[in-house]
């Protein structure tokens, strides 16, 4: 099985791609993620299965939208199912761009036949906290006691809040973890 969560968005999108032939049991080491950044020392490799990668150059909207798709699409080739997080119902700023952009790649996995499955974000954070409400700080903190891993200190040591990249990264974790266990237990009821 290979599946992806996205956590999508204009500046800081991220997949998680999870693939397992064998027991299918979810696990942070099963997973690799992938985001985008415009910070320059986030632009690596971090722990063994982590990739930051910089923006391409864009002068209008549209082009950013397109290239973010292609550099997403790259990553969803080959999975067999994919999750994204939905919009959020208080979202305010550029929601239009925010759109446009999200509606650039569901087109692309649509014509590519991979099913998807959008999920709404208090979906996601009650499934990762019990809260749908919870923020950037205890998603992490979810995170952590999950996994052991504390990606606040792994990529961002020099700040002491949770941010980008960190939450997007945490994100798509959960997003592509939810969509995993979706599909084990739509196995077991069949």
């Amino acid at each position: 099985m290979i599946i992806a969560g996205i956590d999508y968005s204009l500046r800081s999108p991220c997949i998680c791609v999870f693939s397992d032939t064998e027991d299918k049991i979810f696990s942070f080491e099963k997973c690799t993620f992938h985001f985008l950044t415009d910070t320059k020392k986030y632009a690596t490799f971090f722990l063994r299965n982590i990739y930051g990668e910089r923006f391409q150059d864009w002068n209008q909207d549209f082009q950013r939208y397109k290239s973010i798709a292609d550099w997403s699409m790259e990553y969803l080739i080959g999975c067999d199912q994919i999750a994204i997080e939905g919009y959020s119902m208080g979202s305010r700023g550029k929601v239009f761009n925010i759109a446009e952009n999200t509606g650039v790649l569901k087109y692309k996995i649509y014509n590519s036949g991979i099913p998807l499955e959008v999920v709404p974000p208090t979906t996601i954070k009650k499934f990762a906290t019990g809260k749908g409400n919870s923020d950037k700080t205890v998603m992490h903190q979810s995170f952590m006691r999950e996994t052991g891993i504390e990606l606040r200190k792994e990529i961002t040591p020099d700040k002491t809040k949770v941010s980008n990249p960190v939450s997007d990264i945490v994100d798509a974790y959960y997003i592509c973890k939810f969509l995993h266990d979706k599909i084990i237990s739509s196995y077991i009821e069949d």
